[in-house]
């Protein structure tokens, strides 16, 4: 059984979702401001956490900017009110996984909430991969290159699997953000093309001649192991 952690401080809203989650199986744990919602995040042994942008103490961006400081992994779905456009795009780049539109319907909430665990689930069961000079543990989310140890994000972990999963497959841009991201529009493509630079740099012997993360032109990106 999945446990969710809502930090949401309108108590109408929070009722809500917690009946609707546990009606769908789930344990629900809850918090009405941002500091009581890091803290019960920081605790541990949630699946998922739902996060309101808008929080008393802490803002969400803030609590999600600070569990992924602390190397926290759980994956976190905001709630945007409509028309905050930039608090989608900071929260993303935060290491948030995905986000909602105030209002919204629960079962879209749900589907989002699925998608989600479904991604990470993956994740978790993909043991040990090695390539290169490169191994990566997505049990433990630890990598190293050689000898050293090899500090990835959270996301680059979850692009990493997403590309591990389809080795020798060309990779759009698109996929990535919805697979990855969970984010569906063209405008952020960039945000990939970032991203995957950052990775290269990490991973590759020498970044701008790639052996593993390949650039396909005009279409995205080939893993060769």
């Amino acid at each position: 059984m999945s446990k969710i952690l809502i930090v949401e401080d309108d108590p109408a809203m929070s009722v809500a979702l917690r009946d609707g989650f546990e009606f769908e199986g789930f344990q629900v744990e809850m918090a009405a401001d941002g500091e009581a919602g890091l803290h019960l995040a920081m605790r541990g042994g949630h699946d998922l956490i739902v996060l309101d942008v808008m929080l008393p103490k802490k803002s969400g961006l803030d609590v999600c900017k600070e569990l992924r400081r602390m190397n926290a992994h759980t994956p976190v779905i905001m709630l945007t009110a409509r028309g905050q456009e930039i608090d989608k795009i900071v929260g993303l780049k935060l290491g948030a996984d995905d986000y909602v539109t105030k209002p919204f319907s629960f079962m879209e909430l749900l589907a989002r909430v699925e998608a989600v665990l479904r991604r990470t689930s993956r994740v978790a069961a993909g043991d040990e991969v090695e390539f290169g000079d490169v191994r990566v543990d997505f049990r433990t989310y630890q990598a190293t290159k050689g000898e050293l140890p090899l500090e990835l994000t959270p996301r680059e972990f979850r692009i990493l699997r997403y590309f591990i999963d389809h080795t020798d497959e060309v990779v759009s841009r698109d996929a990535l953000l919805n697979h990855v991201w969970g984010y569906d529009s063209a405008a952020f493509t960039r945000t990939v093309d970032t991203h995957m630079a950052r990775l290269r740099q990490k991973i590759e012997s020498t970044p701008s001649e790639p052996r593993h993360l390949i650039t396909v032109h005009r279409v995205g990106y080939k893993f060769v192991p």
